[in-house]
């Protein structure tokens, strides 16, 4: 009996041992199956940055500081950077400016260009804000 269980023990023990096949050699790692990988999904401090930096690129007086540096701050993320470039255009009756920035955040530092316009009822909304190549 006590043979039979130490056989036993032995065999069930050799699957451990071999290249994670089965009874019979067929199993595989499914390499369809990816965890935390979910497309376009961008995190709260990324959100929470581009409203920022939406806020400093509006609110600049343009025709003020020409072409000096914008610097701008995240105190709930920590990041940081320096809109070097706005540039204003009005097309179709649309007030919009497009801007280059910098962000220093604890992900590293990146370049981002970035459009905003003016909504009909005075509102800035950020069409587009994207890491440069």
């Amino acid at each position: 009996m006590l043979v039979g269980l130490k056989a036993s023990l032995a065999l069930s023990l050799t699957g451990c041992a071999t290249d994670g096949l089965d009874l019979f050699g067929s199993a595989k790692p499914d390499r369809s199956v990816a965890t935390a990988s979910v497309a376009g999904a961008r995190s709260t401090d990324a959100i929470s940055d581009e409203v920022t930096v939406k806020n400093a690129v509006t609110s600049a007086d343009v025709a003020r500081i020409g072409s000096n540096p914008i610097p701008w701050a995240n105190a709930s993320t920590g990041s940081a950077g320096v809109i070097t470039t706005v540039l204003e255009e009005n097309a179709n009756g649309t007030h919009c400016r497009q801007f280059r920035t910098t962000r220093h955040s604890y992900m590293g530092i990146a370049k981002f260009f970035g459009r905003t316009c003016m909504e009909s009822n005075g509102n800035w909304q950020l069409l587009s804000f994207q890491e440069e190549g």
